[in-house]
Parts: C-alpha cells; structure tokens; sequence
C-alpha cells in the first residue's frame, strides 16, 4: 500500500472515531445536562437515545443509498448534516431542542458509518480485507473507550457543551481528507431507485420494536403497550419482506443479499453474541457504583480494561485475518465472548472489586475485537462488492437489535433476582449461553464457508 493509501484510511478513520466516540461521551454528560435544563432523568436519557435510535434505524438505508449514489457522497452528506446537527445541539437553548438536534445527529451517523465501511473494503485488495475490518472496529473501540474520558473532562472542566462542538473541527478534516484523498467511482446512473415503500416499514418496523424494548425495563412484558408496539412492529417487518420480494433488483435489501447463507448466518451470529456487548457496558459501571461505591465518572473508568483490549485487539485482527484466514479468528472470538461472561459472573462479590471482574472483561475484550472485526470482514466479503455498504449497515443492525433485545432479556431476569449481586449473576450467565449459541452458529455455518484469503492486484481508489 501506497502513502496515499494510508492516509485516505486515516481519513476514514476520522469519521468512524467521530461518531463512536459521540455514542459513548454523552452518558458522562447526562447529569449535567438535566441540572441545566432543569429536568427529569427519563427525558435526558433520550439526548442519548434519539442518536441511537435514529442511527440504528436507518443505518440499513444509509447502506443502500451509499451503493446506489456513491460512497463518497454519502459520506459527504451525512458528514455535513453530523456537523451541522451537532453545532445545533452545542447551542441547544432547551432539552427539546436538543433531543431533536440528536436525532438529526443519527441521520448524519447512519449515512456516514456504511459509506466508510465501503470505502475502505473498496480501498484495499481482496488479501488486505481484514484490515478493513479490523481499522473500522478498531477505531471504534478507541473513539467508544475515549468517550467517557474526553465527555468526563469536557463536562467537569468546561461545559457538556463542548463535547459537541469538538465534532465540528473533526467532522470538517474528515471531509477534506476524504475529498482530496478518496477518489472512487460512482454506480451507474440507470441503478439508482429507491424503494421508498421498504424504507417507511422496515424504519417505522424497527422504530416500534426498539421503543417496545425500552419500555420493557419499567413497563415489563405484559404491559399492553409494549405487546401492541411488538405486535405492529412484527406486522411491519413482515411486510417488508413481501414488499422486498415484490420490488427485485430495486429493493432496499435485494434478493442475493437476503439469500446468502454465510451473510445471513453471520448476521444471526451477531444478533446472539451482541447481547453480552451492551449488558456489560450497561451493567459493569451500575456494579462499580452500588456495590463498589465509585462515581460515575470513576466506572466509567472501570470499563477500560474491557475498552482499550476491544480496540487493541481489533487493530490486531486485520493482520491476523490476512495471515491465517478469517474462520480461525471469528471461531476463537466467538469463543472468548462465550467465557467472558461467565467469568464476570464468578468474579462480581459482594464487595463490588473491580479485580474480581477485569479477567472477565479482558477475556470478553479479546473476544469482541477478535469477532467483530472478523465477522463484519467476512459478511460484507460474502456478497458483491457493489452491496458492501449496505451489507455493513445491515450487519450493524444485527449487533444493535441483539444488544437491544438482549438487554431487555436480561434485564427482565436480573429484575427477577433478590438482589444486585444473585441479579448479576443471573444476567451473565445467561448472556454466557445466548453467546454460545451464537458460537455453534459460527463454528458450523459460519465457518466453513469463509473464503480464504487469495491475493488479488491491489485496488485503485486514492488520488496519487
């Protein structure tokens, strides 16, 4: 690989570091921002939940819209709209307003994250494609460890508000480094329709499922809400399915990518291993706090172990995939995910020592930047280069909607114990087995099919 090469990846890397890091700094922030608007703790959580939702609903799309018009369109488009939401949000006179300036945020997100992801599997040869992955997450593990320490500090010795606004400077290198740096052509013109009808039920679909998971942790499963809101979202998502099949080479998913074994296998994968990702991140720090007695700000910290050997060994997964072939990584990452809980649910005590649980969230760490990196390579690899944007903005769906409805299992059965500790216990191990069937997924479906890696001329897609 050329200089060119390596600084267009750079590039690239900017914009995944932006929007990772942006999902993890507003949770430090949250108590700051309802003391100034003077509200509730439920209507803040929302400053980071509209992101997350609107992200995760229509990252799918932003997938497909980047095959159809270009990557670096894309790129560009969603990158203008994150800087201007986020200069809006920085300036937010209400919670309101910055609830809404979030969202928008999530719409910028959603086109930028597949574009990239495309990007850069297009940037490199076919021999180099675990690097691609393995950038992409790793990136992501630093800008998500990162978070909490650059949201804490900005909070504590400026104002929350700076958090938004240090998006600005950054957002605007990205896309100067990708206009003089990425150079890569545009689909044909005669390709470009939208499937406009998909976009509306798969989006309002997933809208109603995610809200009825987040009304689960107070509602509970039988409230009618929450029975009403699955029930429309299953109806909707069925009908996306009819609508897919009706709409052929136009769809907002199309046919080969819904019918490819090893995309669809490592999609499911995914959807079990993920719930483990979010039940540590959300319950490590509550286990730090009301056992351990630490800040926020203080278990935050406490995930690093778990953070910065994610990225690190994310960063080490692309060479490794290159070398000794994708199956053998993603087996042994799916493997550590299966244990790291398991041994979080013998380290968490009564105490509340960190000690207890760092074997674990190493393991788990080594796990989650093994197995991402790999799975994401091998998914988007598994269909035409030409739906590689979208088959990553589908495989990140995957890993929120399992994270989503992982947590809300896991919740209801840790709400279900007598206490924090047996609660903990009981989340852990059971996110132990929905990560072991995602392993059986992988060692039997997954892994045989992963193509091995051959060595192609490598690809032109830099200026220079």
């Amino acid at each position: 690989m050329n200089r060119s090469t390596y600084l267009a990846m750079g590039a690239m890397a900017l914009g995944v570091f932006v929007i990772a890091n942006d999902i993890t700094a507003m949770n430090v922030a949250l108590p700051a921002i309802e003391k100034d608007f003077d509200t509730s703790v439920t209507t803040v959580q929302w400053v980071v939940n509209a992101y997350a939702l609107v992200f995760g609903v229509l990252i799918v799309t932003g997938g497909r819209l980047a095959d159809l018009f270009g990557r670096r369109e894309a790129f560009f488009v969603g990158a203008v709209i994150f800087l201007v939401a986020s200069l809006a949000a920085a300036t937010a006179q209400s919670e309101a307003w910055l609830i809404a300036a979030r969202a928008v945020m999530g719409i910028g997100g959603a086109l930028i994250w597949p574009a990239v992801l495309g990007m850069t599997f297009a940037l490199l040869p076919a021999e180099k494609a675990g690097l691609a992955g393995g950038l992409i997450l790793g990136v992501a593990g630093v800008g998500n460890a990162l978070g909490p320490l650059i949201g804490g500090a900005l909070t504590e010795f400026a104002s929350w508000r700076w958090i938004l606004f240090l998006n600005v400077p950054i957002a605007l290198i990205a896309i100067l480094a990708v206009y003089f740096l990425i150079h890569q052509p545009r689909p044909d013109a005669e390709d470009r329709k939208i499937d406009y009808a998909g976009i509306a039920t798969v989006s309002l679909g997933l809208v109603l499922f995610m809200v009825a998971l987040d009304q689960v942790v107070d509602l509970g499963w039988g409230d009618p809400r929450v029975i009403i809101s699955v029930i429309i979202s299953v109806v909707l998502l069925s009908a996306f399915g009819f609508i897919e099949r009706r709409a052929g080479s136009h769809a907002l998913v199309p046919r080969d990518v819904m019918r490819n074994t090893s995309f669809t296998a490592a999609c499911i994968a995914i959807l079990f291993i993920s719930a483990t990702f979010f039940s540590v991140l959300f319950y490590i720090p509550q286990y730090l706090q009301k056992a351990g007695g630490l800040s926020p700000f203080e278990s935050g910290l406490g995930l690093l172990p778990f953070m910065a050997v994610f990225a690190l060994t994310s960063f080490t997964a692309g060479p490794l995939y290159n070398r000794v072939g994708g199956r053998i990584i993603v087996t042994l990452g799916a493997a550590f995910i299966a244990l790291g809980p398991l041994l979080i649910s013998f380290g968490v005590k009564e105490s509340g020592s960190l000690g207890g649980v760092v074997p674990g969230l190493v393991v788990l760490g080594i796990g989650v930047g093994l197995f991402y990196s790999s799975a994401t390579t091998i998914g988007v690899t598994a269909v035409d280069e030409s739906r590689s944007s979208l088959a990553g903005g589908i495989i990140y769906m995957f890993q929120v909607a399992g994270g989503s409805v992982g947590l809300a299992l896991t919740t209801t059965l840790f709400a279900s114990a007598s206490g924090l500790i047996s609660g903990l216990h009981i989340a852990f191990r059971f996110n132990a087995i929905a990560a072991l069937v995602g392993f059986l997924i992988i060692l039997i479906v997954v892994g045989p099919r992963v193509k091995p890696v051959v060595a192609t001329e490598t690809k032109a897609g830099t200026s220079g």
